[in-house]
């Protein structure tokens, strides 16, 4: 796993700043602590940091073709690399290396820009064909890997696997973009492919950018790929769950390719524990597993996943976890670059840290849920479907709107009998609803929340318009959608960006073979019925693992990575909280209502509300905008 950057002139053939380079290249340092290059030509610089897992002799970037006129930085794994290497070597093509870099160099070549249609893996990648004068772009179809541009008055473009990396440049514009924020309070995260900086995007997954010198008309993002959940055919659960272990399987097969130590991470977790039997069965050796163990009960799955390791007799190193650890705090905010807020990153660093002890790649369970439908919020968007079927908006809206403003705000209460928000849902229309069910704070909480100027200055822009852009692509049947909505926000813009950051923050390298599109190509196209069948979501996969896992893995209580945020807030972290929220330095920025910020804090903290994710939401912007806008971090 790698960092990529590059400077592009898209006017002509000027000069490129080298210290600038190789400052960008070096804010990426520990994507790549094993080796660094840089290649200049007018018009013209590539960077690369190197985490070296395949051809650890030959594999240095930026890599050239034979003539040296098409070049290389490559951030990622093409798994099917040997295949590709073969055919191109067929139709006549050298080479150098044993690399999947040097495949894409040579694929590039014999295809264009329909190269990344061959591509199996996750991948962020620059070409600069010399003899085109064209720079090509790509990201892999789900967005593991993150790339990051900017194209400059003067006429550069900058990009990176990090924001850093572009935020060396003194001249890049730092002006927030207001709709990013929006998002980021709606969402948690900022989705693509907006930053928090108006000048910034990110490419989304899927997509590859094209920029030819001396065209005048700005570049936009071409989509290469996308979800289709098509219907294949396939009916029977028994013969479902046993294509989809044999497809599981050779998802896993092709990701144990590595010249250096491999492992896993366990959880205890059914999707984690199913790769890791998937592993298990593939390898001669023992496997390396890691989890972390945490002092609370109900976050502690460390004897689930110690129940998974002796099934399979695997090398399991476990760990155990401060609950308390405030240490990791500012550590998060220059890991994510912008505002971020999903507490989980914390144990998600602490994992990755653990693993890097015994190995620099490990393969992970991430996109079970979205990909098999294993998400609760799904059933019950189901549920909430059908009564929206069953009366029609102009009595729905009036009725439920009206209880869901009369009816008391439990947070105290039991969840069965905290009806208020499903009321407030079943007032809305579907994407509205399944909005109000993923967001970190409602429309209200943020409207309130909001000063007067900023909320003109939205102008009236709300962040459920990113469900309705991909909406206008998405399946008809009520639980295909909102897969699709969260393969295409959720995926990429909170979990796959929290594992990238970790783990590269340690030099370890994570591969997700159930995010194989081939693979999620294939789960697309199964019933619904077979991955939500009542209340039991990622049906045919635990149905299929019973040979291989204990039921008391597979059907247990989903528990997940959790921090004790309320407590945090209302012990240990109450006096820090008080100073970052209601401070002068927040309250400057103009963004939020004083009054406002008060509430919320002591409402928390007297326990009569919950509103840890709005405080940490708010904490994490906070930290973010000390350290990146006033300079202090």
């Amino acid at each position: 796993m790698c960092g990529i950057a590059g400077i592009f002139d898209t006017r002509g053939p000027g000069p490129i700043d080298p210290e600038l380079l190789g400052r960008m290249n070096e804010a990426q340092h520990h994507r790549g602590p094993d080796d660094g290059g840089v290649h200049i030509e007018p018009g013209v610089g590539l960077a690369h940091r190197r985490l070296s897992i395949i051809d650890l002799s030959g594999g240095h970037q930026p890599l050239f073709n034979e003539a040296e006129t098409v070049a290389v930085v490559f951030n990622g794994e093409i798994y099917n690399f040997q295949e590709l290497a073969a055919e191109l070597r067929a139709a006549g093509h050298r080479f150098r290396t044993h690399s999947d870099t040097e495949v894409i160099v040579h694929a590039w070549e014999a295809w264009g820009e329909a190269c990344v249609e061959r591509f199996r893996g996750m991948f962020a990648f620059a070409i600069w064909d010399r003899g085109r004068e064209t720079l090509f772009l790509a990201r892999d179809r789900l967005g593991i890997k993150p790339l990051h541009y900017a194209l400059l008055d003067d006429g550069r473009l900058l990009f990176g696997s990090e924001l850093k990396s572009l935020l060396v440049d003194p001249t890049l514009p730092r002006a927030l973009d207001p709709q990013a924020i929006e998002e980021y309070f709606g969402f948690g995260y900022i989705p693509d492919p907006r930053t928090i900086f108006g000048a910034v995007r990110k490419l989304e997954p899927g997509h590859t950018l094209t920029l030819r010198r001396g065209r005048s008309a700005p570049p936009q993002p071409r989509r290469y790929w996308d979800l289709e959940f098509a219907d294949n055919g396939v009916r029977d659960l028994d013969g479902a769950g046993e294509e989809l272990i044999e497809r599981l399987r050779e998802a896993v097969r092709i990701r144990l390719i590595s010249e250096v130590p491999l492992g896993a991470f366990l959880s205890g977790g059914v999707d984690s524990s199913a790769v890791v039997a998937m592993m298990a069965g593939l390898s001669e050796q023992p496997v390396n597993t890691c989890s972390i163990s945490f002092g609370d009960p109900r976050y502690n799955e460390s004897r689930y996943a110690e129940q998974v390791a002796g099934r399979f007799a695997t090398r399991h190193l476990v760990e155990s976890v401060d609950p308390d650890d405030f240490a990791l705090l500012e550590r998060l905010s220059a890991l994510y670059d912008e505002p971020y807020a999903d507490s989980s990153a914390l144990p998600t660093y602490r994992v990755c840290e653990l693993a890097r002890k015994r190995v620099t790649v490990c393969l992970s369970g991430d996109g079970g849920d979205e990909s098999l439908a294993g998400y609760r919020r799904y059933r019950w968007h189901l549920y909430e479907e059908r009564l929206r079927r069953l009366l029609p908006q102009g009595m729905r809206g009036p009725l439920f709107g009206l209880l869901g403003r009369v009816y008391p705000k439990a947070d105290w209460a039991p969840k069965v009998l905290r009806a208020k928000s499903t009321f407030q849902a079943l007032a809305r229309d579907s994407l509205e609803g399944y909005f109000e069910s993923v967001s970190i704070l409602g429309d209200g909480l943020r409207q309130s929340l909001f000063s007067a100027d900023f909320r003109r200055e939205l102008q009236g822009y709300r962040a459920v318009e990113v469900l309705r852009r991909h909406a206008e692509r998405a399946p008809d049947h009520p639980l295909s959608r909102v897969q699709y909505l969260d393969l295409k926000t959720y995926l990429p813009g909170d979990i796959l960006t929290k594992v990238d950051r970790a783990s590269m923050a340690h030099g370890l390298e994570v591969r997700v073979p159930i995010l194989d599109h081939q693979l999620l190509e294939w789960s697309a196209g199964l019933a619904p019925g077979l991955k939500l069948s009542g209340r039991e979501g990622k049906y045919v996969f635990k149905r299929a693992l019973e040979r291989h896992l204990d039921p008391e893995i597979l059907y247990r209580p989903k528990m997940g990575f959790a921090v004790p945020l309320s407590a945090w807030f209302r012990g240990p972290l109450r006096e820090q909280v008080r100073e970052t929220l209601l401070g002068d330095r927040l309250a400057d920025t103009g963004l939020f209502d004083r009054k406002q910020l008060a509430w919320i804090v002591d409402q928390h903290q007297s326990g009569m509300r919950e509103f840890s994710p709005a405080i940490w939401s708010l904490f994490m912007f906070a930290a973010f905008h000390r350290r990146v806008i006033d300079g202090e971090g």
